[in-house]
């Protein structure tokens, strides 16, 4: 690992990833060559094996890169040493993430009370191009020039396990979020806890069990 002189900002050796990240490329490629992509709400979560995405693409090969010990390692160094994972977004053209960013939205729907966090940055179409991982403090005005316009983007987002996920849709955040992303749901998302303790009551059960298949109208018993 690499660290930069700047704050809250290090750098994941590649060498270490590369696997991980090589496993992802054609998963990612593929996804990118299909016609019509598939929207962008759809790859939110692209890590959680029971999530939206997961009709998709295999989820377990993103989450084993999100967990992967070099990465959390760099995500401790600048978070502390109780890591909680809990989203992570696939951009088939990472613009659109460097508009979210320069529009300062990364960090404005987090659900994490006090905010606090770090992402890190993934190009999966190059293995060979070491993962960024910045403080979310840092982000706003962070030197972002590695990252090219047209080229996949994977976004993994980590908070503190001192900070609490809020799950109540009511709040703020939550509320900011819907909003603005109908089609995301943050308070359902399941958490992994991926070094350390957790130190604030946080809720690792829910999202980890898909939902109870129903009929949509009432069934009448047949005597």
């Amino acid at each position: 690992m690499v660290v930069s002189m700047a704050t809250g900002h290090h750098s994941v050796d590649a060498a270490a990833i590369r696997a991980c990240v090589e496993a992802l490329r054609p998963i990612v490629l593929d996804l990118a060559a299909r016609q019509p992509r598939p929207r962008p709400e759809r790859l939110a979560g692209i890590h959680n094996p029971w999530g939206h995405a997961a009709v998709l693409a295999t989820a377990w090969p993103f989450l084993d890169l999100c967990e992967h010990a070099s990465i959390v390692e760099a995500v401790a160094r600048l978070i502390g040493p109780d890591v909680v994972l809990w989203d992570s977004e696939l951009h088939l053209e990472a613009g659109s993430y460097l508009r979210f960013v320069e529009d300062g939205r990364e960090g404005l729907y987090w659900p994490a009370t006090p905010l606090a966090g770090a992402i890190v940055l993934v190009t999966p179409a190059r293995p060979a191009d070491p993962a960024v991982c910045l403080e979310l403090a840092a982000v706003p005005g962070a030197d972002l020039d590695h990252v090219r316009p047209a080229e996949p983007l994977y976004v993994i987002r980590y908070m503190p396990a001192t900070s609490l996920y809020v799950r109540d849709p009511h709040a703020l955040r939550n509320r900011a979020a819907m909003e603005a992303q109908p089609l995301i749901n943050y308070t359902t998302r399941p958490l992994w806890l991926v070094a350390g303790e957790d130190r604030a009551g946080n809720d690792f059960v829910t999202g980890f069990s898909p939902a109870v298949p129903r009929w949509a109208g009432t069934r009448t018993e047949q005597t």
